[in-house]
């Protein structure tokens, strides 16, 4: 009678065909179900923690290393969630970035993250791209998208949540279809307009607005200051500063010193983000101009430093830390298939009043 040799387990013959140790094996090794290993790989809250301990020490044992494009396929998503975001270089971004992937980390999800530096053409590029990894969630700055996009977004089907922005009122969608956008942030235009209601509040009425980059959320501060000297009947359209350069502080002490040339009248100069302000402030101390006896500086979002110039500068401060958190909480939300409470989150903002005002 010849002798017989009983077959190997599938996983260990697949095990051995790949030479790459699957997620079969982990599940034999560890006595539970392959799904099982995938859920407490993924560190789920509703899996018992004595279980994922035993199935990290038996995975780390086994030197098993997940397969995301095959988790992919089988489930037709992965386990990462793609954010865009303008840029890397700029603290505000940092910040909410930062908020968003320990939200997401701790949930199981990983973060694919591509930097469409304020290009409309770059943005719809990165969203193709990530979206052949068949992302479970997408996290993107801003309401302001190209047709392309916008079709890209809807026809996806991948749960998505916009960050920094709200929807106007005469305006639900981003998108071809009718429903409103998911998104977390605060109103820009509103806050432009608080600040300088702030800057009238002190006595000022030639206030000038200085802005730089120009992207959608810089000019709804622009309509805030546009619409709150309208109200009080002292706008003037020449004191308008606009420069499509990327924002820094070098260009905030060349744009400083423009206006106090060409407009030596104003008494107040709101600078739609830190950056130009705090150059701002540099160039006052160079040119021996005293602010804010002589004219007041204000910025806008808060940014590291902006406590420590001389004199302090006056600023909005924006939640974006809360609003990383916040969008990343509303995304799992959706990629559970449940609806947030809210679907747009506001969580305002700020008006710090320090010396420069």
């Amino acid at each position: 009678m010849p002798n017989t040799v009983s077959s190997p387990p599938k996983s260990v013959k697949s095990q051995r065909a790949t030479g790459r140790v699957t997620l079969s094996d982990v599940a034999q090794a560890a006595g539970v179900s392959p799904s099982t290993v995938s859920r407490a790989l993924r560190g789920e809250r509703a899996v018992d923690p004595a279980l994922i301990e035993r199935v990290q020490a038996v995975s780390s044992k086994l030197g098993y290393v997940p397969d995301p494009a095959a988790r992919a396929l089988a489930s037709q998503r992965s386990n990462h969630v793609a954010i865009l975001i303008p840029l890397l270089s700029n603290a505000l971004f940092v910040d909410l970035l930062d908020a968003a992937q320990k939200t997401l980390r701790a949930a199981g999800f990983q973060t694919l993250m591509g930097v469409t530096h304020y290009d409309a053409s770059e943005e719809e590029q990165l969203l193709r791209e990530q979206l052949l990894h068949r992302p479970a969630g997408l996290l993107v700055t801003g309401l302001d998208h190209n047709p392309v996009t916008r079709k890209l977004m809807d026809s996806s089907q991948v749960p998505c949540v916009h960050l920094m922005d709200l929807p106007t009122s005469n305006s639900n969608s981003t998108g071809t279809n009718d429903a409103a956008p998911y998104c977390v942030g605060f109103r820009q235009t509103e806050a432009g307009a608080a600040l300088t209601r702030h800057l009238l509040a002190s006595g000022r009425q030639r206030i000038a607005f200085a802005a730089a980059q120009l992207d959608p959320r810089v000019m709804q501060r622009l309509y805030g200051w546009r619409s709150a000297l309208q109200e009080a009947g002292v706008y003037e359209p020449t004191l308008e500063f606009l420069n499509p350069a990327p924002s820094s502080l070098a260009l905030g002490g060349v744009m400083f010193e423009q206006i106090m040339q060409q407009r030596p009248a104003v008494d107040a100069i709101f600078f739609c983000n830190d950056d130009l302000a705090q150059g701002a402030l540099m160039a006052a101390l160079r040119m021996g101009i005293s602010v804010p006896s002589q004219v007041a500086i204000a910025g806008f979002n808060d940014l590291t430093g902006s406590d420590q110039m001389l004199p302090a500068l006056t600023t909005v401060r924006t939640p974006r830390a809360r609003i990383g958190e916040a969008a990343a909480q509303m995304l799992l939300t959706l990629m559970r298939g449940e609806a947030p409470e809210l679907p747009q989150l506001d969580l305002g903002f700020e008006i710090i009043q320090r010396q420069s005002t």
